[in-house]
Protein backbone atom coordinates (compact mmCIF):
# COMPACT_ATOMS: atom_id res chain seq x y z
CA UNK A 1 0.00 0.00 0.00
CA UNK A 2 1.39 3.38 -1.00
CA UNK A 3 -0.47 6.58 -1.76
CA UNK A 4 -0.52 10.38 -1.80
CA UNK A 5 -3.89 11.77 -0.78
CA UNK A 6 -4.80 15.45 -0.94
CA UNK A 7 -6.54 16.43 2.32
CA UNK A 8 -7.05 20.18 1.85
CA UNK A 9 -5.93 23.11 -0.21
CA UNK A 10 -2.26 22.65 0.74
CA UNK A 11 -2.32 19.48 2.88
CA UNK A 12 -1.37 15.94 1.77
CA UNK A 13 -1.44 12.59 3.57
CA UNK A 14 1.32 10.12 2.70
CA UNK A 15 0.67 6.40 3.31
CA UNK A 16 3.27 3.63 3.21
CA UNK A 17 2.96 -0.08 4.07
CA UNK A 18 5.97 -1.54 5.89
CA UNK A 19 5.33 -5.19 6.63
CA UNK A 20 3.45 -6.94 9.41
CA UNK A 21 3.62 -7.09 13.18
CA UNK A 22 4.08 -10.35 15.15
CA UNK A 23 0.32 -10.94 15.08
CA UNK A 24 0.34 -10.85 11.30
CA UNK A 25 -1.41 -7.46 11.08
CA UNK A 26 -0.26 -5.15 8.32
CA UNK A 27 1.75 -2.15 9.49
CA UNK A 28 0.76 1.11 7.80
CA UNK A 29 2.62 4.39 8.37
CA UNK A 30 1.03 7.76 7.57
CA UNK A 31 2.36 11.25 7.53
CA UNK A 32 0.53 14.53 6.87
CA UNK A 33 2.48 17.37 5.26
CA UNK A 34 1.58 21.06 4.88
CA UNK A 35 2.79 22.64 1.64
CA UNK A 36 1.25 26.09 2.05
CA UNK A 37 4.75 27.57 1.66
CA UNK A 38 5.02 26.01 -1.82
CA UNK A 39 3.57 27.63 -4.93
CA UNK A 40 0.24 25.97 -5.87
CA UNK A 41 1.52 24.72 -9.23
CA UNK A 42 4.53 23.04 -7.54
CA UNK A 43 2.70 21.38 -4.63
CA UNK A 44 1.95 18.03 -6.31
CA UNK A 45 5.52 17.49 -7.46
CA UNK A 46 6.73 18.47 -3.95
CA UNK A 47 4.26 16.02 -2.40
CA UNK A 48 5.69 13.28 -4.61
CA UNK A 49 9.22 14.23 -3.55
CA UNK A 50 8.22 14.19 0.12
CA UNK A 51 6.54 10.82 -0.38
CA UNK A 52 9.75 9.31 -1.78
CA UNK A 53 11.70 10.64 1.24
CA UNK A 54 9.09 9.34 3.68
CA UNK A 55 9.01 5.92 2.00
CA UNK A 56 12.80 5.77 2.19
CA UNK A 57 12.71 6.58 5.91
CA UNK A 58 10.15 3.85 6.52
CA UNK A 59 12.13 1.27 4.55
CA UNK A 60 15.27 2.09 6.51
CA UNK A 61 13.42 1.11 9.64
CA UNK A 62 13.02 4.53 11.25
CA UNK A 63 9.31 3.90 11.77
CA UNK A 64 9.32 0.11 11.55
CA UNK A 65 7.22 -1.38 14.37
CA UNK A 66 8.40 -4.84 13.27
CA UNK A 67 11.62 -3.91 15.06
CA UNK A 68 9.88 -4.95 18.28
CA UNK A 69 9.78 -8.56 17.07
CA UNK A 70 12.58 -10.86 18.17
CA UNK A 71 14.10 -13.52 15.93
CA UNK A 72 12.37 -16.13 18.10
CA UNK A 73 8.99 -14.42 17.57
CA UNK A 74 9.43 -14.61 13.83
CA UNK A 75 10.69 -18.21 13.91
CA UNK A 76 7.52 -19.24 15.72
CA UNK A 77 5.39 -17.39 13.17
CA UNK A 78 7.35 -18.94 10.30
CA UNK A 79 6.85 -22.42 11.76
CA UNK A 80 3.10 -21.90 12.18
CA UNK A 81 2.33 -20.03 8.95
CA UNK A 82 4.75 -21.74 6.57
CA UNK A 83 6.91 -24.66 7.74
CA UNK A 84 4.15 -26.81 9.24
CA UNK A 85 2.21 -26.67 5.97
CA UNK A 86 4.98 -26.72 3.36
CA UNK A 87 7.90 -28.77 4.69
CA UNK A 88 8.14 -32.56 4.57
CA UNK A 89 7.61 -34.15 8.02
CA UNK A 90 11.22 -35.32 8.42
CA UNK A 91 12.56 -31.93 7.30
CA UNK A 92 10.27 -30.13 9.74
CA UNK A 93 11.33 -32.47 12.56
CA UNK A 94 15.01 -31.84 11.79
CA UNK A 95 14.52 -28.04 11.59
CA UNK A 96 12.62 -27.90 14.89
CA UNK A 97 15.27 -29.96 16.64
CA UNK A 98 18.06 -27.58 15.62
CA UNK A 99 15.99 -24.43 16.16
CA UNK A 100 15.01 -25.45 19.69
CA UNK A 101 18.38 -26.84 20.75
CA UNK A 102 20.79 -24.25 19.34
CA UNK A 103 19.50 -21.43 17.13
CA UNK A 104 16.78 -20.00 19.39
CA UNK A 105 18.84 -20.23 22.62
CA UNK A 106 21.74 -18.40 20.92
CA UNK A 107 20.00 -15.89 18.63
CA UNK A 108 16.30 -15.87 19.52
CA UNK A 109 16.50 -12.87 21.87
CA UNK A 110 17.90 -10.52 19.19
CA UNK A 111 15.44 -8.10 17.57
CA UNK A 112 14.70 -9.32 14.05
CA UNK A 113 15.74 -6.07 12.35
CA UNK A 114 18.87 -5.84 14.50
CA UNK A 115 20.22 -9.26 13.52
CA UNK A 116 23.58 -8.68 11.86
CA UNK A 117 26.14 -10.82 9.97
CA UNK A 118 28.46 -10.49 12.98
CA UNK A 119 25.87 -12.26 15.16
CA UNK A 120 25.79 -15.16 12.73
CA UNK A 121 29.56 -15.39 12.43
CA UNK A 122 29.91 -15.47 16.22
CA UNK A 123 27.25 -18.18 16.40
CA UNK A 124 28.99 -20.37 13.79
CA UNK A 125 32.33 -19.94 15.56
CA UNK A 126 30.67 -20.98 18.80
CA UNK A 127 29.37 -24.13 17.10
CA UNK A 128 32.97 -25.01 16.22
CA UNK A 129 34.01 -25.07 19.88
CA UNK A 130 34.72 -28.35 21.59
CA UNK A 131 31.85 -29.53 23.78
CA UNK A 132 29.01 -28.10 21.68
CA UNK A 133 28.05 -31.58 20.56
CA UNK A 134 27.29 -33.84 23.52
CA UNK A 135 26.59 -37.43 22.54
CA UNK A 136 24.98 -38.76 25.69
CA UNK A 137 24.11 -42.44 25.79
CA UNK A 138 22.48 -44.50 28.51
CA UNK A 139 23.74 -48.02 29.16
CA UNK A 140 21.61 -50.60 30.96
CA UNK A 141 23.45 -51.63 34.12
CA UNK A 142 23.54 -54.89 36.13
CA UNK A 143 20.31 -54.01 38.00
CA UNK A 144 18.26 -53.49 34.80
CA UNK A 145 16.94 -57.05 34.30
CA UNK A 146 16.26 -57.62 38.00
CA UNK A 147 14.19 -54.45 38.40
CA UNK A 148 12.10 -55.26 35.31
CA UNK A 149 11.53 -58.76 36.64
CA UNK A 150 10.47 -57.42 40.06
CA UNK A 151 8.03 -55.00 38.43
CA UNK A 152 5.97 -57.87 37.05
CA UNK A 153 5.83 -56.19 33.60
CA UNK A 154 6.93 -58.33 30.67
CA UNK A 155 8.84 -56.80 27.74
CA UNK A 156 5.84 -56.76 25.38
CA UNK A 157 3.74 -54.89 27.93
CA UNK A 158 6.64 -52.52 28.58
CA UNK A 159 6.87 -51.81 24.86
CA UNK A 160 3.12 -51.15 24.65
CA UNK A 161 3.09 -48.86 27.71
CA UNK A 162 6.11 -46.82 26.58
CA UNK A 163 5.14 -46.70 22.90
CA UNK A 164 8.59 -48.06 21.99
CA UNK A 165 9.11 -50.79 19.41
CA UNK A 166 9.23 -54.27 21.03
CA UNK A 167 12.47 -55.07 19.19
CA UNK A 168 14.09 -51.96 20.67
CA UNK A 169 13.02 -52.92 24.18
CA UNK A 170 14.20 -56.51 23.64
CA UNK A 171 17.65 -55.32 22.56
CA UNK A 172 18.22 -53.27 25.72
CA UNK A 173 20.46 -55.46 27.85
CA UNK A 174 23.28 -54.77 30.32
CA UNK A 175 26.11 -53.21 28.35
CA UNK A 176 23.89 -52.06 25.45
CA UNK A 177 23.35 -48.36 24.77
CA UNK A 178 20.11 -46.48 24.23
CA UNK A 179 18.97 -42.85 24.13
CA UNK A 180 17.84 -40.67 27.01
CA UNK A 181 14.30 -40.52 25.60
CA UNK A 182 13.92 -44.32 25.58
CA UNK A 183 15.62 -44.78 28.96
CA UNK A 184 13.43 -42.08 30.50
CA UNK A 185 10.18 -43.61 29.19
CA UNK A 186 11.14 -47.02 30.59
CA UNK A 187 11.94 -45.52 33.99
CA UNK A 188 8.65 -43.63 34.11
CA UNK A 189 6.68 -46.85 33.59
CA UNK A 190 8.81 -48.74 36.14
CA UNK A 191 8.65 -45.80 38.58
CA UNK A 192 12.40 -45.83 39.17
CA UNK A 193 15.12 -43.23 38.94
CA UNK A 194 17.00 -43.34 35.65
CA UNK A 195 20.31 -43.69 37.49
CA UNK A 196 19.07 -46.89 39.19
CA UNK A 197 19.11 -48.96 36.01
CA UNK A 198 21.10 -46.91 33.48
CA UNK A 199 24.62 -45.48 33.44
CA UNK A 200 25.07 -42.23 31.51
CA UNK A 201 28.10 -41.75 29.29
CA UNK A 202 28.89 -38.44 27.65
CA UNK A 203 31.27 -37.90 24.76
CA UNK A 204 32.27 -34.32 24.03
CA UNK A 205 32.92 -33.41 20.40
CA UNK A 206 32.72 -30.61 17.87
CA UNK A 207 30.19 -30.19 15.09
CA UNK A 208 31.27 -30.87 11.52
CA UNK A 209 31.38 -28.02 9.00
CA UNK A 210 28.57 -29.79 7.12
CA UNK A 211 26.36 -29.61 10.22
CA UNK A 212 27.23 -25.94 10.76
CA UNK A 213 26.36 -25.26 7.11
CA UNK A 214 22.98 -26.92 7.74
CA UNK A 215 22.38 -24.44 10.61
CA UNK A 216 23.29 -21.58 8.26
CA UNK A 217 20.87 -22.76 5.58
CA UNK A 218 18.00 -23.01 8.07
CA UNK A 219 18.67 -19.47 9.32
CA UNK A 220 19.02 -18.10 5.79
CA UNK A 221 15.78 -19.77 4.67
CA UNK A 222 13.85 -18.24 7.58
CA UNK A 223 15.32 -14.78 7.03
CA UNK A 224 14.56 -14.95 3.30
CA UNK A 225 10.94 -15.49 4.27
CA UNK A 226 11.15 -12.49 6.64
CA UNK A 227 12.23 -10.34 3.67
CA UNK A 228 9.45 -11.70 1.46
CA UNK A 229 6.90 -10.96 4.18
CA UNK A 230 8.34 -7.43 4.54
CA UNK A 231 9.42 -7.80 8.15
CA UNK A 232 12.99 -6.83 7.24
CA UNK A 233 14.55 -5.20 4.18
CA UNK A 234 17.37 -7.67 3.55
CA UNK A 235 18.70 -11.03 4.67
CA UNK A 236 21.87 -10.70 6.83
CA UNK A 237 22.69 -14.38 6.22
CA UNK A 238 23.39 -13.53 2.56
CA UNK A 239 26.21 -11.25 3.72
CA UNK A 240 27.89 -14.09 5.63
CA UNK A 241 30.37 -16.43 3.99
CA UNK A 242 28.80 -19.88 4.41
CA UNK A 243 30.85 -22.58 6.18
CA UNK A 244 32.98 -24.30 3.57
CA UNK A 245 32.37 -28.01 3.19
CA UNK A 246 34.67 -30.18 1.17
CA UNK A 247 32.59 -32.30 -1.19
CA UNK A 248 33.45 -35.93 -0.59
CA UNK A 249 32.65 -38.86 -2.77
CA UNK A 250 29.49 -40.65 -1.66
CA UNK A 251 30.43 -43.95 -0.01
CA UNK A 252 29.66 -46.92 -2.21
CA UNK A 253 30.84 -50.40 -3.14
CA UNK A 254 32.93 -51.16 -6.22
CA UNK A 255 32.01 -53.75 -8.85
CA UNK A 256 33.92 -56.61 -7.20
CA UNK A 257 32.34 -55.99 -3.80
CA UNK A 258 28.85 -55.78 -5.32
CA UNK A 259 29.42 -59.12 -7.01
CA UNK A 260 30.60 -60.55 -3.69
CA UNK A 261 27.58 -59.12 -1.79
CA UNK A 262 25.15 -60.65 -4.30
CA UNK A 263 26.94 -63.98 -3.80
CA UNK A 264 26.60 -63.65 -0.01
CA UNK A 265 22.86 -62.94 -0.38
CA UNK A 266 22.35 -66.58 -1.38
CA UNK A 267 22.78 -67.46 2.30
CA UNK A 268 20.55 -64.69 3.67
CA UNK A 269 16.77 -64.46 4.17
CA UNK A 270 14.93 -64.12 0.86
CA UNK A 271 13.30 -60.92 2.17
CA UNK A 272 16.64 -59.20 2.67
CA UNK A 273 18.01 -60.69 -0.52
CA UNK A 274 15.12 -59.06 -2.40
CA UNK A 275 15.77 -55.79 -0.57
CA UNK A 276 19.46 -55.73 -1.53
CA UNK A 277 18.76 -56.68 -5.15
CA UNK A 278 16.14 -53.94 -5.49
CA UNK A 279 18.46 -51.38 -3.92
CA UNK A 280 21.45 -52.19 -6.11
CA UNK A 281 19.55 -52.59 -9.37
CA UNK A 282 16.88 -49.95 -8.67
CA UNK A 283 18.82 -47.22 -6.84
CA UNK A 284 15.86 -46.29 -4.65
CA UNK A 285 15.87 -44.26 -1.46
CA UNK A 286 15.30 -46.31 1.71
CA UNK A 287 11.91 -44.69 2.34
CA UNK A 288 10.81 -45.47 -1.21
CA UNK A 289 11.80 -49.10 -0.76
CA UNK A 290 9.81 -49.28 2.49
CA UNK A 291 6.76 -47.81 0.76
CA UNK A 292 6.63 -50.24 -2.16
CA UNK A 293 3.45 -52.25 -2.67
CA UNK A 294 2.90 -55.33 -4.79
CA UNK A 295 0.43 -53.33 -6.90
CA UNK A 296 3.37 -51.10 -7.89
CA UNK A 297 5.13 -54.03 -9.56
CA UNK A 298 4.31 -55.22 -13.08
CA UNK A 299 5.92 -58.66 -13.25
CA UNK A 300 5.08 -59.21 -16.91
CA UNK A 301 6.72 -56.00 -18.15
CA UNK A 302 9.40 -55.89 -15.40
CA UNK A 303 8.41 -52.34 -14.46
CA UNK A 304 8.23 -50.87 -10.96
CA UNK A 305 6.31 -47.69 -10.04
CA UNK A 306 7.76 -45.60 -7.23
CA UNK A 307 5.06 -43.31 -5.88
CA UNK A 308 5.25 -43.18 -2.08
CA UNK A 309 7.62 -43.35 0.86
CA UNK A 310 7.37 -44.85 4.34
CA UNK A 311 9.16 -42.99 7.13
CA UNK A 312 9.43 -42.76 10.91
CA UNK A 313 9.64 -39.73 13.20
CA UNK A 314 9.86 -39.91 17.01
CA UNK A 315 6.54 -38.85 18.49
CA UNK A 316 4.67 -39.40 15.24
CA UNK A 317 5.63 -42.98 14.52
CA UNK A 318 5.57 -44.64 11.10
CA UNK A 319 3.71 -42.87 8.31
CA UNK A 320 3.36 -42.97 4.54
CA UNK A 321 3.87 -39.89 2.38
CA UNK A 322 4.22 -39.01 -1.28
CA UNK A 323 7.67 -39.16 -2.83
CA UNK A 324 10.30 -36.48 -2.12
CA UNK A 325 9.29 -34.36 -5.12
CA UNK A 326 7.34 -34.63 -8.38
CA UNK A 327 10.29 -36.10 -10.27
CA UNK A 328 10.72 -38.77 -7.57
CA UNK A 329 7.48 -40.42 -8.72
CA UNK A 330 8.77 -42.55 -11.56
CA UNK A 331 8.77 -45.86 -13.41
CA UNK A 332 11.95 -47.94 -13.50
CA UNK A 333 12.66 -51.10 -15.44
CA UNK A 334 14.12 -54.05 -13.55
CA UNK A 335 16.38 -56.75 -15.03
CA UNK A 336 15.16 -60.37 -15.17
CA UNK A 337 17.50 -61.29 -12.31
CA UNK A 338 15.62 -59.01 -9.93
CA UNK A 339 12.22 -60.11 -11.20
CA UNK A 340 13.18 -63.73 -10.51
CA UNK A 341 14.22 -62.89 -6.94
CA UNK A 342 10.96 -60.97 -6.37
CA UNK A 343 8.90 -63.90 -7.68
CA UNK A 344 10.69 -66.19 -5.23
CA UNK A 345 10.11 -63.71 -2.42
CA UNK A 346 6.42 -63.35 -3.32
CA UNK A 347 5.96 -67.13 -3.08
CA UNK A 348 7.70 -67.16 0.32
CA UNK A 349 5.53 -64.29 1.60
CA UNK A 350 2.38 -66.03 0.34
CA UNK A 351 3.37 -69.09 2.38
CA UNK A 352 3.71 -66.99 5.55
CA UNK A 353 0.37 -65.33 4.76
CA UNK A 354 -1.33 -68.73 4.40
CA UNK A 355 0.14 -69.96 7.70
CA UNK A 356 -1.09 -66.93 9.62
CA UNK A 357 -4.50 -66.92 7.92
CA UNK A 358 -6.73 -64.31 9.67
CA UNK A 359 -3.79 -62.98 11.67
CA UNK A 360 -2.13 -61.67 8.49
CA UNK A 361 -2.58 -57.92 7.91
CA UNK A 362 -3.27 -57.19 4.22
CA UNK A 363 -1.16 -54.05 3.80
CA UNK A 364 -0.08 -55.03 0.24
CA UNK A 365 3.44 -53.85 1.13
CA UNK A 366 6.32 -55.73 -0.47
CA UNK A 367 8.42 -55.52 2.70
CA UNK A 368 6.51 -56.27 5.87
CA UNK A 369 6.79 -57.32 9.46
CA UNK A 370 6.14 -60.97 10.34
CA UNK A 371 2.36 -60.36 10.32
CA UNK A 372 2.03 -58.35 7.09
CA UNK A 373 2.09 -54.86 8.62
CA UNK A 374 4.36 -52.31 6.87
CA UNK A 375 7.97 -52.88 7.87
CA UNK A 376 9.45 -50.48 10.42
CA UNK A 377 11.41 -47.91 8.33
CA UNK A 378 14.68 -48.38 10.24
CA UNK A 379 14.67 -52.18 9.98
CA UNK A 380 16.34 -52.52 6.57
CA UNK A 381 19.14 -50.10 7.44
CA UNK A 382 19.85 -51.77 10.78
CA UNK A 383 19.82 -55.21 9.19
CA UNK A 384 22.29 -54.13 6.49
CA UNK A 385 24.69 -52.56 9.01
CA UNK A 386 24.54 -55.76 11.09
CA UNK A 387 25.11 -57.83 7.93
CA UNK A 388 28.32 -55.92 7.14
CA UNK A 389 29.51 -56.18 10.74
CA UNK A 390 28.57 -59.85 11.04
CA UNK A 391 30.32 -60.78 7.80
CA UNK A 392 33.51 -58.84 8.57
CA UNK A 393 33.75 -60.34 12.08
CA UNK A 394 33.39 -63.80 10.58
CA UNK A 395 36.25 -63.16 8.15
CA UNK A 396 38.49 -61.67 10.84
CA UNK A 397 37.90 -64.66 13.13
CA UNK A 398 38.30 -67.28 10.40
CA UNK A 399 41.69 -68.91 10.99
CA UNK A 400 41.49 -70.84 7.72
CA UNK A 401 42.02 -67.59 5.78
CA UNK A 402 45.58 -66.28 5.64
CA UNK A 403 46.02 -62.89 7.29
CA UNK A 404 47.28 -61.35 4.04
CA UNK A 405 44.18 -62.62 2.19
CA UNK A 406 41.54 -61.43 4.67
CA UNK A 407 41.45 -57.87 3.36
CA UNK A 408 40.05 -58.89 -0.01
CA UNK A 409 37.07 -60.55 1.73
CA UNK A 410 36.27 -57.64 4.06
CA UNK A 411 33.38 -55.38 3.01
CA UNK A 412 33.67 -51.59 3.19
CA UNK A 413 31.69 -49.98 5.99
CA UNK A 414 28.91 -48.47 3.87
CA UNK A 415 25.43 -47.73 5.21
CA UNK A 416 22.22 -48.83 3.53
CA UNK A 417 21.88 -45.55 1.60
CA UNK A 418 25.26 -46.40 0.10
CA UNK A 419 23.53 -49.04 -2.03
CA UNK A 420 21.75 -46.19 -3.86
CA UNK A 421 25.11 -44.47 -4.40
CA UNK A 422 26.53 -47.79 -5.55
CA UNK A 423 23.79 -48.17 -8.16
CA UNK A 424 24.37 -44.67 -9.52
CA UNK A 425 28.17 -44.96 -9.55
CA UNK A 426 28.04 -48.28 -11.42
CA UNK A 427 25.66 -46.86 -14.03
CA UNK A 428 27.91 -43.83 -14.59
CA UNK A 429 30.95 -46.09 -14.74
CA UNK A 430 29.26 -48.08 -17.51
CA UNK A 431 28.78 -44.91 -19.53
CA UNK A 432 25.03 -44.49 -19.03
CA UNK A 433 23.86 -40.98 -19.97
CA UNK A 434 23.72 -38.61 -16.97
CA UNK A 435 20.12 -37.59 -17.73
CA UNK A 436 19.05 -41.25 -17.72
CA UNK A 437 20.81 -41.87 -14.40
CA UNK A 438 19.21 -38.75 -12.92
CA UNK A 439 15.75 -39.84 -14.03
CA UNK A 440 16.24 -43.34 -12.63
CA UNK A 441 17.34 -41.92 -9.27
CA UNK A 442 14.37 -39.53 -9.15
CA UNK A 443 16.44 -36.34 -9.00
CA UNK A 444 14.65 -33.11 -9.86
CA UNK A 445 17.50 -31.96 -12.12
CA UNK A 446 20.53 -33.67 -13.72
CA UNK A 447 22.61 -30.95 -12.00
CA UNK A 448 21.75 -32.62 -8.66
CA UNK A 449 23.17 -35.90 -9.96
CA UNK A 450 26.22 -34.06 -11.26
CA UNK A 451 26.94 -32.51 -7.82
CA UNK A 452 26.62 -35.80 -5.95
CA UNK A 453 28.49 -38.01 -8.41
CA UNK A 454 31.21 -35.68 -9.68
CA UNK A 455 33.90 -38.17 -8.64
CA UNK A 456 32.26 -41.03 -10.53
CA UNK A 457 31.88 -38.85 -13.63
CA UNK A 458 35.54 -37.82 -13.42
CA UNK A 459 36.59 -41.46 -13.22
CA UNK A 460 34.41 -42.34 -16.21
CA UNK A 461 35.83 -39.39 -18.15
CA UNK A 462 39.39 -40.45 -17.33
CA UNK A 463 38.67 -44.00 -18.47
CA UNK A 464 37.21 -42.63 -21.72
CA UNK A 465 40.36 -40.57 -22.30
CA UNK A 466 42.57 -43.59 -21.62
CA UNK A 467 40.54 -45.70 -24.06
CA UNK A 468 41.00 -43.07 -26.78
CA UNK A 469 44.71 -42.90 -26.08
CA UNK A 470 44.95 -46.69 -26.20
CA UNK A 471 42.96 -46.77 -29.44
CA UNK A 472 45.25 -44.37 -31.32
CA UNK A 473 48.43 -45.70 -29.72
CA UNK A 474 47.46 -49.16 -30.89
CA UNK A 475 46.89 -47.88 -34.45
CA UNK A 476 50.27 -46.12 -34.40
CA UNK A 477 51.99 -49.30 -33.22
CA UNK A 478 50.31 -51.29 -36.00
CA UNK A 479 51.59 -48.78 -38.59
CA UNK A 480 55.14 -49.12 -37.28
CA UNK A 481 54.94 -52.88 -37.34
CA UNK A 482 53.54 -52.77 -40.88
Amino acid sequence: MASIEKRGESSYRLTVSCGYNKSGKQIVKRKTINLSHIKPNKRESEAERQFVLFKDEVEKGIFLDAGKITFEDFINKWLKDYAEHELAPKTLFSYKKILESRIIPALGHIKLNKLQPTHLNEFYNNLRENGIRLDKKYTANKHYAAIISQSGINLKDLAAKTGIQYRTIKNIKPGNNTTFSIANKICQILSVNINDIFDATEKSATLSERTILYHHRIISSILTCAVQWQFILNNPALRVKPPKVERKEAKHFDVDQVEYILELMENESIKYKAMVYLSIYGGMRAGELNGLEWSDLDFDNAVLRIQQSSQYIPGKGTFTKSTKNESSERLITLPNTVISVLREYKLWQNGIKADLDDLWVNSDRIFTKHNGEPIFPQTLGKWFSNFIKRHNNKILNDNTIAKKDKEKYLLDTVNFHGLRHTSASLLIGEGVDLAAVSKRLGHAEPSTTLKIYTHALQRADKEAANKLEHLFTKKEDNKKQG
